[in-house]
This record gives C-alpha cells, sequence and structure tokens, in this order.
C-alpha cells in the first residue's frame, strides 16, 4: 500500500484509510479500486450532513433570508462559507471536476456493491462557529482576509500542486492555513476533527471499514484510532459535536466600550465640567461614525448604507449588542435589494474578486463586515484620542 493507505489491524476489526486529495482524479480512481479490492462490511466517508446536502441538491438560493443571518450573528460564517466554496471550486475548475469528487465515487461505489456507508465528519457550520466563537474582530478579519487571499489568489495551479495536496486535501491545506494564521484555533480547526473522524470511524458497525478522508487527517485520525483501541481514550465527543453558549462575561463584552467611554466622558466632566464631556462624546461619534462609513464605503455599499454607517454610531451607543454594521447591512438591503438574477448567479459570482463585490446578495454581507470592522477601528482610535486627552 502507498503511504496514503493506511491499513490499520485491531484485535477484532481492520480500519483502511485512505488519504485523497479533495480535487484530484487519481483520488477517484484510487477510491475505487481500494473499494472493490477490499469489499468492506462499511465504507466511511469525510464529510458531513450539510455539505453532502449541498453537494448533491441543487442550492436554493432564493431561500435565502440575509437579513435573518444576520439577526443571528452569522454574516460572517456566512460569508467565510462562500469564500470557501469559491476556493474549492476555483482548484475543481483546474481539473473539470467538482470538489469533493472521491466522497461522492465512495458512496456511489458503496451502494453499487450494496455496502452500507456513513457520513463521518463534524458539520463544517460547528467547526467554524467553535473557531469564531474563539476569535474577536480582528481575528476573524485576518481569517477571513486569508480566505480571500486563498480564494481569489491568481497563481495558476499545476497538476503536481494537486497532487501535492494529498498530504494535506483542499479543506484541510486551508484549515492548515487559518491555523497558522490564528494559532489559538488550530485546536478547533484540526485537532478537534481528528478526533471527531476517529470516533465517527471507530462506532462504525463492521469487521472491516474503508474510510475516505483528505490525507492531511491520516497520522492524526490513525493514532487516535490506536489510542481508543487501547482503551487510553473512549469515542463520546459530544463535547466538541456543538457550538457552546457564550458564558456571561462574553454576553457581557459588548457592554466595554459602552463602558469605557462612559468612564471616560465622566473622568472629563468631573476634569473640566460639561463641555468638556459633549465634545468628548462629539468626537467619539465622529470618528466612530466616519470610520464605519469608510468602511461601508470600501464595500461599494448604497450612498444610504454609507450615510446610515455613519448615523447609526448613536444607535450603536445607546443599543451596544446592535452592531454599527447590521444597521449599514439593513439600510443596503432595504435599498439595494438582491433580485432573483443575484442568487440565481451567486456560485458563479462568488469564483471572483469583483463578483463577490458585484453581487447584491455577496455585497450585503460586505457592507456588515467592513462597516462592522471600520466601527471597530474607530472605538479604539477615539478611545485612545480620549483617554490621552483625559488622563
Amino acid at each position: 500500500m502507498n503511504d496514503n493507505i493506511r491499513k490499520i489491524d485491531l484485535a477484532d476489526r481492520t480500519v483502511i484509510l485512505v488519504g485523497t486529495a479533495h480535487v484530484s482524479p487519481e483520488s477517484v480512481e484510487e477510491v475505487r479500486r481500494v473499494i472493490a479490492e477490499e469489499t468492506p462490511d462499511r465504507v466511511c466517508v469525510e464529510i458531513d450532513a450539510g455539505r453532502w446536502k449541498a453537494m448533491t441538491e441543487k442550492r436554493n438560493w432564493e431561500e435565502l433570508d440575509i437579513m435573518k443571518v444576520l439577526k443571528e450573528g452569522r454574516g460572517f460564517l456566512l460569508l467565510a462559507n462562500l469564500v470557501l466554496a469559491s476556493f474549492q471550486r476555483r482548484l475543481g475548475a483546474s481539473f473539470a471536476m467538482a470538489p469533493g469528487e472521491e466522497m461522492k465515487v465512495a458512496v456511489e461505489a458503496a451502494e453499487a456493491a450494496g455496502i452500507p456507508w456513513s457520513l463521518v465528519d463534524r458539520e463544517v457550520q460547528v467547526t467554524l462557529r467553535r473557531a469564531w466563537a474563539r476569535s474577536g474582530l480582528w481575528k476573524r478579519s485576518k481569517l477571513l482576509a486569508t480566505l480571500l487571499s486563498s480564494a481569489f489568489g491568481n497563481e495558476e495551479i499545476s497538476k503536481e500542486q494537486i497532487e501535492e495536496l494529498k498530504k494535506k486535501s483542499v479543506l484541510d491545506d486551508l484549515m492548515g492555513e487559518l491555523a497558522k494564521e490564528l494559532p489559538s484555533v488550530k485546536e478547533v480547526l484540526i485537532d478537534e476533527r481528528d478526533r471527531f473522524l476517529a470516533a465517527k470511524i471507530m462506532e462504525a458497525p463492521g469487521r472491516k471499514i474503508v474510510a475516505v478522508l483528505g490525507a492531511g487527517h491520516l497520522p492524526g485520525v490513525e493514532a487516535r484510532i490506536g489510542a481508543i483501541a487501547s482503551g487510553e481514550v473512549g469515542t463520546d465527543v459530544s463535547d466538541i459535536a456543538s457550538v457552546p453558549g457564550k458564558p456571561w462575561f462574553g454576553r457581557l463584552a459588548g457592554l466595554a466600550i459602552p463602558a469605557i467611554l462612559v468612564a471616560l466622558i465622566v473622568v472629563g466632566f468631573v476634569k473640566s465640567g460639561a463641555t468638556m464631556s459633549l465634545a468628548l462624546l462629539a468626537k467619539w461619534l465622529l470618528i466612530h461614525g466616519v470610520a464605519a462609513a469608510i468602511g461601508a464605503a470600501l464595500a461599494f455599499g448604497h450612498p444610504l448604507a454609507i450615510l446610515a454607517a455613519f448615523v447609526g454610531s448613536p444607535v450603536v451607543m445607546l443599543k451596544p449588542f446592535v452592531s454599527i454594521g447590521f444597521v449599514a447591512a439593513w439600510v443596503e438591503a432595504v435599498v439595494a435589494k438582491p433580485r432573483v438574477r443575484d442568487f440565481e448567479s451567486l456560485n458563479e459570482d462568488i469564483q471572483s474578486f469583483r463578483g463577490f463585490w458585484r453581487n447584491k446578495v455577496t455585497r450585503i454581507l460586505l457592507v456588515f463586515f467592513l462597516t462592522t470592522l471600520g466601527g471597530a477601528v474607530g472605538n479604539f482610535i477615539s478611545i485612545g484620542m480620549i483617554g490621552l486627552k483625559v488622563l
């Protein structure tokens, strides 16, 4: 067997791990061959139910409620998912095959041979949301910047480079890049998925299991299976299978900036009276509003959305759990409502940097993200300037 196939003989069963590159024609043929030769009792594939549905069913983007996504705090996640989809489609287009084709082939081969199969990966939404929960705005910005540079880079991808991905796989290569940029979330992006995959493979019934997974998971999953077989660890992954709720101090974090501002303004009042306090408040509103408006403008938002970003600062001050990005995005959605053709062309538009800005659906997300980022920059600048003046 080659380096991308690991046969693990345990006391009561055999597990065969097949490492693949998600857009490699050679991987597709290798998957077919291994399943035909080994005739396992069950085939496990490294994909989650959500991605499997997206691969096998046409996504009806017209059903997307963009404002509901933003209200539920999933705007960053949807934007990241769209960029990730663009990255994988770009690689797949280089070889006239869809990303994850070897996973579909594994299922088709299993069904043709009458072999039961299982989806054994954790939902990608859970993975991203768990990473999001460990990241502040700056880390999220860095994560999206890494995704964007990967998705829309002009570098040509050779067949040899695709085969090199057998050492990592497409999704896992990108996850690895994100982990490198954000070491604090490496455990979520890589280690937890290795643990989850190994547990689900070991829970699968049958004396011989063939598991098809990105080759980047081979070392981690193989080691984890050995630990499970020896009784060192169990297969319970309930602690990493969902997104934990925010702790009370996390829920109160949205009050931190207003609290600091109020404290500085109170200090200004004590030192110099009401005139100083009003001047400090006006300075914060101006700096925050201008920075947020610049963010909306960079997203090529509608002029009214840019204006909303500027004048929405008092709303954020009075309602700290309302994002200035949400205010601007809501106005953008109202005055530049996406048309049916924007939803219909979404898959095509996310293939290019220009398309991301042109499509009205993704532009709403960009207005939300860049306005939020601009407002955060404005807060830090204004707090620094006010603090220096007061203290």
